[in-house]
């Protein structure tokens, strides 16, 4: 064949198409093993990292021993017992329609959508049994995107041990100030449901005003970022809810946990 005609050019470049093609998804093929293995340890490490439960020169795995994952029924707030908690996804069932609730306008506070019929919580536990942690996934769209994350309480299911986000697109320097951990170190301590059981957490406009009674349920606001401060706010009440954990955290005060 002429290599200089127009038929070799086509040719040559369909073939050379057809063998990169071919890397690339035996690339993909051979790879995806290792990619949901350092997913599941990112998610992992997450987890522990929002209750300071990570050492330095301690190991993914090794720190995790001390979690026990469960799996929730998201409107009993009852334990899902035929479930497998370590390979359950939650956000993957969240799109699957046989899996999740679709969520209408004036209930859907977070702005996801839909939820998965069943969530996952880590739990955290004492010598004694007794809880000490308890780590909740939590989502909701902010200003560019939705930020995925976990809430962690201690085990009267009504103060804050954390709040950290793992996934989002907010705008670095604004919305992105999830991140930043001065922002994380006023969330220790917070109550997260007031006296008559109202879900209220939130981001107060501005900063916070320590001398009112509300104080104890907010943190400052992200300077610059009024819809991303709107999201998380949301997001957090939104879970905090009737919609959200508010059924399995109240089994969880009265005992049943």
């Amino acid at each position: 064949m002429n290599k200089d005609s127009t038929l070799y050019t086509i040719v040559a470049a369909t073939v050379l198409c057809l063998v990169c093609s071919i890397v690339v998804s035996t690339a993909a093929v051979k790879l995806r093993p290792l990619q949901e293995a350092n997913k599941i340890e990112d998610k992992k490490r997450n987890i522990l990292q929002v209750v300071g439960l990570l050492q330095e020169g301690q190991t993914v795995e090794e720190a995790f021993k001390q979690v026990e994952a469960r799996v929730v029924d998201i409107r009993s707030g009852e334990y899902a017992v035929d479930v497998d908690a370590a390979s359950y996804d939650q956000r993957s069932a969240a799109s699957d329609p046989a899996l999740s609730i679709a969520l209408d306008k004036s209930e859907d506070k977070a702005a996801i959508g839909a939820q998965a019929k069943l969530a996952s919580v880590y739990l955290v536990r004492n010598d004694d049994g007794s809880l000490k942690y308890i780590i909740l996934p939590v989502h909701g769209y902010g200003l560019w995107s939705t930020l995925y994350g976990f809430l962690a309480l201690e085990g009267d299911g009504n103060t804050v041990v954390g709040l950290s986000f793992y996934d989002h697109a907010e705008t670095p320097g604004l919305g992105g100030e999830v991140d930043n951990p001065r922002w994380k170190g006023q969330w220790p301590g917070k109550v997260a449901y007031s006296a008559d059981g109202t879900a209220s957490l939130e981001l107060a406009k501005g900063g916070v005003d320590p001398n009112k009674p509300s104080a104890k349920h907010q943190v400052d606001g992200l300077a610059g970022a009024t819809l991303t401060s709107v999201g998380v706010t949301n997001l957090l009440q939104f879970w905090l809810g009737d919609l959200g954990f508010r059924p399995y955290l109240q089994r969880i005060q009265a005992g049943q946990g």
